[in-house]
């Protein structure tokens, strides 16, 4: 099995790239993100690979961070009716980081962004991988507890008030829900929400 390709970038098209790997050719299928990011032909590339096997083919995806690779097999092998070609669809729409998020705070219309995913695919993505999120959420860890909390209506008031107050300033739910994530580090126990909101327009500020 193959688990990761560096080598040279010899060719991108739009939904695959070749990567020559000491005069072998290796094509992989990647994301529309992935393939954005690639450097140009004849520079220095490495993939992250998971290898798909059936009967008739072997097939190589291709993804930037052992991250968005773990995210595609989340999709893959825990979400009913996800294929690789939705897996990828979702991955060219959403970083890792912003899917853990949609996924956290219950955001359905955020996955069904992505081509081919339909309400009731986004609504089984962020039901079955619900509790995977936190585990696989990158730099956006740190807050998930949060906003699971939001996504699920459980949060304190205080602190679902000052999201939803920010929510109504103009921010989006995502943004909204970091900046009083951080604003509650400095706050203390028992903020109420005035002072949660304020520390949170601070963070926002910066």
């Amino acid at each position: 099995m193959i688990g990761k390709l560096k080598g040279t970038v010899d060719e991108i098209g739009d939904d695959h790239c070749t990567v020559d790997v000491h005069g072998v050719g290796y094509v992989a299928h990647c994301s529309a993100r992935t393939l954005a990011q690639m450097p140009g032909p004849g520079e220095a590339v490495t993939l992250f690979i998971e290898t798909y096997v059936r009967e008739d083919v072997i097939r190589l995806y291709g993804f930037q961070s052992a991250l968005e690779r773990e995210w595609f097999r989340l999709l893959m092998n825990n979400v009913q009716g996800v294929g690789a070609k939705v897996a990828l669809a979702v991955l060219s729409t959403l970083a890792p980081p912003d899917l853990a998020n949609a996924i956290a705070l219950r955001d359905i219309a955020t996955v069904s962004r992505a081509p081919g995913v339909g309400k009731k695919v986004a609504e089984r993505i962020v039901t079955e991988l619900k509790n995977k999120a936190p585990a696989f959420a990158g730099a956006a860890s740190g807050t998930i507890g949060l906003k699971q909390e939001l996504g699920d209506g459980v949060a304190p008031a205080p602190v679902a008030d000052a999201v939803s107050a920010l929510v109504n300033l103009g921010y989006s739910r995502d943004i909204a829900a970091n900046a009083i994530a951080a604003a509650m580090k400095g706050a203390g126990e028992g903020a109420d929400s005035s002072k949660l909101i304020r520390l949170g327009l601070k963070e926002l500020a910066r």
